[in-house]
């Protein structure tokens, strides 16, 4: 049983290793030895994740890089040993001391060599970053504005503060686990984590504002076309996400983050959880009210990637519309307002609601559909139907990402936005392009910083 684990290991390292090592072949690996009780490193991770628990020890799932002979090493081997950014500032004399180090540069790389290296260049160190201005608070965190001293760019520093008795929060534990693994160009990227005795910093690239400011600078009147583009980015980072079993269970315009570019980007996964096989069933304290699902507004704790979905046509309504679709005060309220507009549930439109104790409890009114264009006129028909398949009574029957992404609606985006690279932003097409929104109009900086920080709260 240990070795078939390890064998599935090293599949899942050799799979994984032209991301982290471009360039690299691999090393020969030995499965006779499992090493136990594992360490664990700053970096939330064991050492034995390289198959180590000391820089003596050689991985034995450890990748090798080609032989480079006895030339001095540059910043680009440098960054690809270590998948660094291109734009890294490397500190002054950092290569020639690990010119002459040992173990030699083209031998395996342990994680705690690894780590050392990291820190060495200046990660994990709180020094490394420049607090400009704070940008919001929450119950666990406060957010700044903040600059790297390693590409002089922009970033989001949230930090966390930390009880002795109690630790992290369970958020930030699962957000910083799985941005670890998320890595997509419509997902915002986790570039470093900064942890002391009083604090857990999240560092995060830096975008100017989120989709609620983007529509108050536009007076909530967007072109029809940049509608389109941001909803497609939004899918296209939620597909990602799925494929992987993530739910992301918070979707909202404040969590939607998006750059002066127009790229969009997932944010606060915060109430993310990995959807685990078989089925387990989930806390239905779930996505803010105008945007939860009904099934969950009805208690129902058994849910999949299905409860994304819903939240994405609230957001794809709110854009087209100006205004959010079903804003309740109370579960209840949220409930009638949803039922008003799509009609009230039966047993035909949902399979099993008669016996649901939650809805019989509220007795709601028998309330007839209501066309949807009635309420969004500036959808046209392929819009109109793909809004449609998101809000779903029946879970099960709502669209999933990757499916609404090849409805006709997109088909003016072209088709080679389904052929990108995952890492790689749709606006890199020339044929995708923002449009000037009729409503904009230009306001100060900090209005725009006054709910950038809500999205990473």
């Amino acid at each position: 049983y240990v070795l078939d684990k390890a064998r599935s290991l090293i599949r899942t390292v050799e799979l994984l290793k032209v991301f982290f090592f471009p360039g690299a072949e691999p090393c020969p690996v030995s499965t006779d030895i499992v090493h136990e009780n594992l360490k664990m490193g700053s970096d939330g991770e064991s050492d034995q994740a390289s198959g180590t628990s000391s820089d003596e020890v050689q991985s034995p799932t450890g990748v090798c890089l080609r032989n480079r002979g006895n030339r001095r090493i540059s910043a680009e081997d440098l960054n690809k040993r270590l998948s660094l950014p291109a734009d890294i500032r490397i500190p002054d004399g950092y290569l020639e001391k690990l010119q002459l180090s040992s173990p030699p540069f083209d031998q395996p790389l342990s994680r705690r060599s690894r780590r050392a290296s990291l820190s060495e260049i200046g990660f994990g160190k709180l020094e490394t970053y420049i607090k400009l201005d704070k940008l919001g608070e929450g119950t666990y965190a406060t957010v700044f504005k903040g600059r790297s001293k390693l590409t002089d760019n922009l970033v989001a520093l949230k930090e966390i503060r930390l009880e002795h008795e109690e630790g992290a929060p369970c958020t930030a534990i699962r957000e910083v686990s799985l941005l670890k693994d998320l890595k997509h160009a419509n997902i915002v990227t986790l570039h470093d984590i900064v942890h002391t005795d009083k604090s857990l910093t999240l560092v995060f690239e830096y975008l100017d504002k989120d989709l609620k400011q983007y529509m108050d600078d536009c007076g909530n009147i967007l072109s029809m076309l940049n509608v389109k583009i941001f909803l497609f980015q939004i899918l296209r980072g939620l597909a990602y996400c799925h494929r992987r079993k993530v739910l992301h269970r918070d979707l909202k315009p404040q969590n939607l983050l998006i750059n002066d570019r127009g790229e969009l980007k997932l944010a606060d996964f915060g109430l993310a959880r990995a959807k685990s096989v078989p089925t387990k069933t989930y806390s239905n304290e779930v996505v803010t009210l105008w945007y939860r699902p009904p099934d969950v507004l009805l208690g129902s704790s058994e849910y999949s990637t299905q409860i994304d979905m819903w939240g994405v046509g609230c957001i794809f309504y709110e854009m087209a519309a100006g205004r959010p679709l079903f804003p309740g005060s109370t579960v209840e309220d949220e409930l009638h307002l949803i039922f008003r507009l799509l009609g009230t549930p039966i047993e035909d439109s949902w399979p099993g609601i008669s016996s649901i104790d939650e809805f019989k409890s509220y007795k709601f009114p028998k309330y007839k559909a209501q066309p949807l264009i009635n309420h969004a006129p500036r959808l046209d028909t392929d819009g109109i139907d793909l809004l449609m398949s998101f809000l779903k009574y029946e879970s099960k029957k709502r669209i999933s990402a990757d499916e609404a992404m090849r409805q006709p609606y997109f088909r003016s985006l072209g088709p080679r936005v389904h052929t990108l690279p995952e890492n790689i932003s749709i606006f890199t097409l020339k044929e995708v392009q923002l449009q000037k929104d009729p409503g904009y109009r230009n306001l100060h900086p900090e209005s725009g910083e006054q709910t950038t920080q809500q999205s990473v709260l």
